[in-house]
């Protein structure tokens, strides 16, 4: 799969070639010009997300860089420009960062600077794009109630989140990874309080430690390398409202000592800066790793874990929550039915039936890739089983060792005290191989009342 497509313009064939070799070598796909002007009319001929980035050189034969950078900017001005520069003539990159460019490279340049750069841009812009899409799908009118369920095991975890929105705490999100953090972030914060002001949002493990710490504290002007201007990070633009922390275990420590120091002192230093900021945000954080062991094992801060975790939502997985299943589909459906002008009534039976004994091991985020998939090849008026990626899960159990007639209960129980011995009672290792949440095996153990060894392997996974 292409990674992204990547525009250059450069009148030097050389410096083309070079280029082109270098990132289709790395799956990138490339489209090269010669001339500012074939490339303006490529822009002007092409659609909005038809490339992801622009790599251009400030000194053409037809047209002076700076005027081609001004015009991809009125055309496409949400397109990355990285601009390529001689050493003499500094003065128009920095030109070209006031008029938008994210950054520059003077040639000739290292293959590891460029690609750097370009890397960055480029997740720059993803991020970018996914707090845009958040914020459009978060400030609609209907947004904080916008959580689809019927089942009572997701009831309690909407109201448990309506009633802790109300306070000014910071909340830990728990859960698989696709059942819905983000969505229940977004309804704490349009629940609360703080609904007047930004709700903004980041993916801790979508970036590098040097990125992800510009984003959230932002920097002053020459910070490190690059840093033409001095930019505000998701902080200072979260001030008065709320701030996601997605994937919060995979933050590294240095990066752990400074969140901390925010939610202690509310107050943070951006990045070159020798003056602090104050600041007054409520955080949510959300991971799929069991911070406990994190913690245990030294890879996550203690005190910041306990100051995350004032209050803890844990999202059930789908499989776990299968009334849901069906309504779910059905808005799925008939978002991306409208989407692409489609119309398609529901689902035949068997699909139906298909979709309830699958087991959904990316939750409600693959519900919806495949309800969008099946929209797409659909070739009549309902979703039929021929075009779900999916098939229904197989559970080996064994029988009883005699002929009784028993409860799915005690089937239960007897398949997982199974597992529990075959694992020497590690329960996080149980609970993965039963395809179930540590919580939900806690829940299960005891309600079935099962006598555990008290020491040995459960003590010190309990």
């Amino acid at each position: 799969m292409l990674k992204a497509k990547i525009l250059i313009c450069d009148d030097e064939e050389g410096i083309r070639r070079y280029l082109q070799k270098m990132f289709v070598a790395r799956e990138y796909e490339v489209e090269t010009f010669a001339d500012g002007t074939s490339l303006i009319q490529r822009i002007e001929g092409g659609s909005e997300g038809d490339a992801d980035i622009l790599l251009q050189d400030v000194r053409m034969t037809d047209m002076d860089g700076i005027e081609v950078l001004k015009r991809v900017k009125k055309l496409r001005p949400a397109l990355p420009v990285v601009v390529m520069t001689a050493f003499g003539t500094i003065d128009s990159a920095v030109e070209a960062i006031k008029l938008g460019a994210y950054d520059y490279v003077t040639k000739p340049f290292p293959k590891e600077k460029i690609l750097s750069v370009i890397e960055n841009a480029l997740e720059m812009d993803l991020l970018k794009k996914e707090n845009r899409v958040l914020k459009e799908e978060l400030n609609r009118p209907d947004a904080a109630d916008n959580i689809i369920f019927v089942s009572d095991r997701f009831r309690e975890v909407y109201e448990l989140t309506i009633q802790v929105a109300r306070s000014d705490a910071n909340i830990l999100v728990l859960g698989e990874s696709g059942t819905g953090k983000e969505l229940i972030a977004g309804s704490v914060h349009y629940n609360s309080p703080r609904r007047g002001k930004r709700f903004l949002s980041i993916n801790c493990a979508a970036l590098s430690d040097t990125l992800l710490e510009s984003q959230l504290f932002g920097h002053m002007r020459g910070a490190f390398t690059g840093a033409i201007t001095s930019q505000k990070g998701l902080l200072e633009e979260a001030d008065g409202g709320t701030l996601f922390l997605d994937e919060i275990g995979d933050v590294s420590a240095s990066v752990q000592a400074k969140l901390l120091r925010v939610i202690q002192e509310r107050e943070f230093i951006p990045v070159g800066a020798t003056k602090s900021k104050s600041v007054d945000i409520r955080f949510v954080a959300a991971t799929n790793k069991d911070l406990d062991k994190e913690v245990k094992e030294g890879r996550f801060r203690e005190d910041l874990y306990y100051r995350l975790n004032v209050i803890t939502i844990d999202l059930p997985p789908l499989r776990e929550r299968a009334e849901d299943i069906e309504p779910l589909a059905e808005h799925f459906l008939g978002k991306y039915a409208r989407r692409i002008r489609k119309e398609i009534r529901g689902f035949a039976p068997e699909a139906l039936k298909l979709m309830k004994s699958y087991h959904w091991p990316g939750n409600v985020r693959e519900l919806e890739n495949v309800m969008e998939r099946a929209v797409i090849l659909a070739r009549g008026d309902l979703v039929t089983p021929d075009v779900l990626p999916i098939r229904p899960r197989e559970i080996a159990v064994a029988p009883p060792r005699d002929n009784r007639l028993i409860s799915l209960d005690v089937i239960e129980r007897e398949h997982i005290e199974r597992v529990l011995r075959q694992t020497g009672f590690h329960k996080s290792r149980t609970a993965e191989i039963l395809g179930i949440s540590r919580k939900t095996l806690d829940r299960k153990i005891a309600e079935y009342e099962m006598a555990l060894p008290t020491s040995g392997p459960s003590s010190h996974d309990a």
